[in-house]
């Protein structure tokens, strides 16, 4: 799996796909204050993007792609 859940953390790496996102969501639920580490993070499936758009979590760190990281950042930065 692309996406790796800790104690209190979400570990993205490579392609997150759609089939994840389901357990992202889960794993978000239940754990709403997990910080979440995009920067392995290559490609990710609009099915993830919509689980953190809507649970909001925060990112501790953003992908180092900069195009990923750019696109990221302007749908999931605190206004």
């Amino acid at each position: 799996m692309a996406i790796e859940f800790k104690k209190n953390r979400v570990i993205f790496r490579d392609v997150a796909r759609v089939e994840e996102a389901e357990a992202l969501l889960e794993a978000l639920q239940k754990n709403p204050s997990a910080k979440v580490d995009l920067s392995a993070c290559t490609h990710l499936h609009t099915a993830n993007l919509q689980v953190l758009m809507v649970a909001r979590p925060s990112i501790d760190r953003w992908p180092q792609d900069p195009e990923l990281r750019t696109w990221l950042e302007a749908v999931l930065k605190p206004a």
